[in-house]
Parts: C-alpha cells; structure tokens; sequence
C-alpha cells in the first residue's frame, strides 16, 4: 500500500530582500520617478518622429494618385539664370494586363527578383548589395527595390543621405500596403527614365524599336531593362555595344530566375533598333548639351517642371563667349573650358557659333595636345627623383630610328629641366621619356584623369596621342588642387553618406613633387613660350602647338580657375601663318581670364595688348601711286601686300623669351618654339 507523502506546508511570507539575494535591486522612489520621466520623454520622442515621418511622406504620397505629368528640367546657373528648358518624350501610361509576361520579368530579373513576394524592402537585397560593396573592386551594386525606386523615382530627390534612404523606405512601405503589386509595376514602368529624353515605358518602345509595349520581344524589353542602371551612358542610340552587353546580364538574369532556360536565352538574337525620333524645339548651348544627360540621371521621372541648379556662372560664361568672338580666327574654330580646381565647370564654349555647329569641341572633339602633354613627362621625370635643377641635354637626336627636331632647328645646348620645360624643348621631352620609360608617363597620365587611348611610343612625349581638350583641364586641375584625380563635373555633388565619402579614393601630391611642376608651369606661363597668358597675379601653364600648326593650345590656371584653350581647323588643315599656342590661344586665354578672376593683365607688347585694334584695320585696301595697298590679318599674323608684294609681319612674336641664363637665339623664332611632333 503506498503511503503518500504529506503536503508541504506553504512557505512563511518574508519581506523582500530576505532570503538568497535578488538579482535586481527593488526601485527607489527617486528611481521611479526618473523612469516615469524617461517613458514620458521617451513616448513624445516616437510621437514626434512619428510626426515628421508623417510630414514627410504625406505630401509625396498624394501624388502617388495623380496622372502621370509631363517632366520637364530647367538648367540653372549657380547665380540663378536660365540656361536651358528642355521638356520630356512620354507617351500614355501602359497597364500590366496588356504586356507579354516577358516584360515585366526582365525587370523583375536584373531590378528587383523578390518583387513579387517582399513587401517594399528586400533585407536579403540589401545585405547581398553591402557585401559586394564592401569586397568588390570599385563596381556597385544596389539593394533597392522596385518600390522604392519608384519611391525615391517620382516622390524624393537623388540625394544619398540617410534621412532620404528612411523617407524613401517608409514611402515603399506606404504604397506596398495602399497599392497592388501590378499598381507598382505599371507606374513604375510609366515613369522610369530610358534615357535619350525619353520617360516611360510606352515612349521607350516606340523610340528604340518603332512599336508598342505589348509587342516588345524579349530581347528588346531586356535591353530596356538594361538601360537604368544608366539610361544616358547605355542608350544605344549612342551606345549599341553597352547597351547589348548589358542585355546579355538581363537575359542571363531571367535564367537564373527561372523566367527562360539556358537554351532559350542562348537562342535568343541581339535586339535591332529602329529609331522614332522626336524633335526637340527646346533652346541648347554648348553646357547645357553636356550637362543636361547628367541632370536627366539626376532628377529621375518628376512630376511637372524641376529646376536643377548646375556649377555654371553666368558672369564668366559671358566673359568666356566674348573672349573667342573677340578672337580674330577667321575660319578657324576655338573652345574653351573653365574650371574650378575641383573640377566644377564655370564656363565651356565648344565653337564660335552654336547656332551654326553645336558640336562641342570642348569635350567630344580629340585633337593632340602638343606640348601640353609634356606635363606628364615632367611629373613622370620628378617621380623618378630628378629635379628642375638638373641638367639635360637640348642637342639634336643622332641615334635611334626615331629622331625628333625642336621647332625652328634651333637648340640650346646643357640646360636645366626648368628652362627646357619653359623652352618647350621637344628632343629634352623625349630624352626624359627614354629615362624614365614610356609607361611611367602613361602611369602619370592616367593617375591625372586622362582615359582616351595613348601611344606606347616616344612620339607620345610630345603629344601625338588625341585627348580631349576637358581631359587636358582635368588634369590641370589636379595639380592646381593638389590632388589628383579631378573629375569636371557640370551639377553640383550630391550630397553623400559618410561611408560614400570614406570611399573616395583621390589622392595628394608627394609635396616636392608638386612644388616642382608648379615651378616649371610658372616659368613656362611667365618667362618661357606661354609668356603671352601672364597675369599680375601668379599664372601657371604651358602651350601646345602640334605639327604643322594644326592645332593650338594653351592650359593653364590662376586665381582659383583652370581654363583650357584651344584652336584649330574641323577639317584639321593647318592654321595660317605657323599659328601656335603661345599666340592666339594664349592671348584668348588672358583676355578670358583677367576678367574671370577680377585681375588686370601684365605689361605686354602693344600688338597683343588689343586685339580689337588688330581687328579694326584687317583687310584694308587703299589706292597708292605705287599701286594697291592692303593689309590683312589671320591667326598667325598680319600680311601688308604693296603692289603685289608680300610682306609678312607676325602679331604674336616674340614674347618676353625664356630665362637669361639661356644661350641668346641666333635667327629670329616665334614664342612657342616647339612644332611637337615634328619628325
């Protein structure tokens, strides 16, 4: 028989803290008091936040029910004039019951793959984009959704900043709980911008491919899927290699998706365009061409009309027409661009009139820089521990197959780095090159922003490779910021993370190093070919003439601006009269900048002090006893014809010359002796 064991009487009660201590101390009435303060504290901190988040998403959401709205982008200067109002290609909003399936998944697959299934933010995304980020080798992957590019698309700016990141979340959030998952899709294929001014789905269809949305096939909806990672640099209208490339990443997405198989992607032929152009009426110049792709990126698909400010000034803008209308070029063309050392562009003329050219000669023509190269040859030379004190030697080349003159035959002898550099000597170019290697300059070039092609040869030191008048100015400005690279850029930095700012990878100037080339660049602005340019304030530059005078060039800065110069024929046929950029490029240049930075020029000869003179009396023809007389006035110079004789005087010789020290000249040669590429 089991006995069960007598109930345990109930424990005595005891007052608390008797007993084995407790684990947390009982609250004290001051105690008490601070936490009901802290909950009370706490509570209106959330309703407040709650408050701005409210403010915040209130406005944007309720446009989320608007019709779709014509974008429209007006170009600002920084002082606030217009520059340029250009309006948006768009068509009628597209409903996602009457596209192919293929089409949505094409955006799905390479945008956004748990769209169907996340609701607005896609943690496992954003932790995928972090990762790559962090380890890749400078590509960049993004977490956001469809939704909240949609979001941050129509209702936010393009600011990087965490306050937009939350706006931009809590705006995904909104629409995935008030709108479907085909409401989503069909405004965000009715707003996206495609890029060639073209917003929205329908639009893009009919520009690139001539046809409607439901009878896009799948290479041409992943081809439009391909182009918003950057619907400006990837339009195949400009691009077709980028663009189909890119469609090749959105094919091989829609397999690993599970949208197509292998062996039908690979099946698959290359989209074919079949552009519908539509004419644009809206006002252009030479900037707002080269700044508008980068505002479109910018603003994404707005409602109505948005004002984007860029870095030009208006004042300078003006001074810098001015400056190349004044400039007595005959048939010739010019450009020129303005900087700030941070590459924030202030002024750029691509041509004499855009009305009759718009093609930009500041940034899509490539000409050889000449002897505006040879700053890379210098930096190469310095990092190699050299110095503008030591010697070299400026005496014909008799050796090697290629053999380089200096401009006019006429050489100098044992001289120091600093009066070659100011010289322009092309044989202590090449000396130089040979010394430290052909790919220490090209090391230097590319560190200092230059991208275009370069020859891997000698000929490259005197600048026989075409670049970019812009790319010249780039780097330029890198040594007048002291760091290097600088990027020109037309619309102010966005404003960016603190971990986006960690990143930048520019990089200083070893401090002699950079002492150094500016040295040479002063000695060659204001004692050697370039002395044309010098300021009263300190002017850093070098010229750049190329052979046969086919082009001119002058690069140089001063007073917190770096401006590029340059002259020349389209047809690239030589300019009259041995042109070269001491003459006129370095004249247009000081004349631009000493009204640009508020500095009155330096004492100069006469002839180059007024121009307009020089102009006034051009092609003049008076009846004499000994026959006609007239004067005429080209790029080079001024001929004065007397009874069919020729006489020749050029307007831009000679500039104060290079350094005393220098053996004196034995003929007679112009301020930039230095015919670059002369065999």
């Amino acid at each position: 028989m089991n006995e069960s064991s007598p109930a345990e009487p109930p424990a005595p009660p005891r007052e608390f803290g008797a007993g084995p201590p407790s684990a947390f101390a009982p609250p004290t009435p001051w105690r008490r008091r601070l936490q009901i303060l802290g909950w009370i504290m706490a509570a209106g901190l959330a309703l407040l936040m709650i408050a701005i988040a409210w403010l915040a998403i209130t406005a944007p959401l309720s446009q989320s029910l608007k019709p779709i709205a014509p974008p429209s982008l007006s170009l600002m200067s920084a002082d606030g004039h217009l520059i340029a109002r250009r309006g948006a290609v768009i068509d009628t909003p597209v409903t996602m019951a009457d596209l192919p399936a293929h089409v949505p998944q094409a955006f799905m697959a390479i945008e956004d793959r748990r769209f169907a299934s996340h609701w607005g933010i896609d943690p496992r995304g954003i932790a995928r984009a972090a990762w790559h980020n962090l380890w890749s080798d400078g590509s960049s992957q993004g977490g956001s959704t469809i939704t909240q590019q949609l979001a941050k698309g129509v209702f936010l700016s393009s600011d990087r900043t965490m306050g937009r990141k939350a706006r931009e979340a809590m705006i995904a959030l909104w629409l995935e709980a008030w709108l479907t998952k085909d409401q989503i899709m069909e405004r965000y294929l009715s707003n996206v911008y495609f890029g060639d001014n073209v917003y929205g789905l329908r639009a893009a269809a009919r520009h690139y491919f001539n046809r409607s949305p439901d009878r896009l096939t799948i290479p041409q909806a992943a081809m439009l899927a391909g182009l918003l990672k950057a619907p400006s640099r990837l339009a195949p209208t400009s691009n077709l290699k980028g663009a189909r490339a890119r469609a090749a990443l959105v094919t091989q997405a829609m397999v690993d998706a599970g949208y197509l198989t292998q062996a039908e992607r690979n099946a698959l032929p290359p989209a074919r365009l079949n552009v519908h152009d539509v004419p644009d009426a809206t006002t252009g110049t030479y900037f707002a061409d080269w700044v508008l792709p980068q505002a479109r990126d910018r603003a994404g698909a707005v409602y109505g009309e948005q004002k984007i400010e860029t870095t030009l000034d208006w004042r300078i803008q003006r001074l810098a027409e001015a400056a190349v209308r004044r400039a007595p070029l005959g048939g010739a063309q010019a450009a020129l661009v303005a900087m700030k050392p941070d590459g924030s562009v202030v002024a750029m003329v691509g041509g004499k009139n855009y009305g009759k050219s718009n093609f930009n000669r500041a940034v899509q023509a490539k000409r050889q820089p000449g002897s505006t190269f040879k700053l890379f040859v210098y930096l190469a030379a310095f990092r190699a521990g050299m110095t503008p004190e030591d010697m070299i030697d400026d005496t014909p080349i008799t050796t090697g197959s290629y053999r380089p003159a200096n401009h006019g035959g006429k050489y100098r002898g044992r001289i120091s780095l600093r009066q070659a550099f100011a010289a322009s000597s092309n044989v202590a170019a090449i000396r130089l090159t040979q010394k430290v290697g052909v790919d220490a300059v090209i090391k230097v070039a590319r560190d200092l922003g230059i991208t275009a092609p370069l020859t891997e040869d000698l000929s490259l030191a005197l600048g026989t490779s075409e670049i970019p008048l812009i790319e010249l100015a780039e780097a330029y400005a890198a040594v007048a910021a002291g760091a290097y690279p600088v990027l020109a850029h037309g619309l102010p930095p966005e404003e960016r993370g603190w971990f986006e700012r960690l990143m930048e990878r520019q990089r200083s100037f070893d401090d002699d190093e950079l002492a150094m080339i500016r040295d040479l660049l002063s000695s060659a602005a204001n004692r050697g070919t370039g002395s044309a340019a010098a300021l009263r304030t300190s002017t850093f530059g070098k010229t750049g003439t190329t052979q046969d005078s086919r082009d001119a060039i002058f690069v140089g800065y001063a007073g917190g601006l770096v401006t590029a110069v340059w002259v020349g024929n389209d047809d690239n046929k030589p300019l009259p009269g041995g042109a070269a950029g001491g003459g006129m490029p370095a004249r247009i240049w000081r004349n631009f900048m000493s009204g640009a930075i508020n500095e009155p020029v330096a004492d100069a000869p006469e002839e180059t002090q007024d121009a307009d003179l020089v102009n006034a009396i051009a092609n003049i023809t008076v009846e004499t006893g000994i026959g006609n007389v007239g004067v005429g006035v080209d790029d080079g110079g001024m001929t004065v014809n007397i009874g069919g004789s020729q006489i020749r005087l050029p307007i831009d010789e000679p500039a104060p010359g290079v350094p005393d020290t220098l053996p004196p000249p034995t003929v007679p040669t112009r301020p930039d002796s230095e015919a670059d590429n002369v065999p």
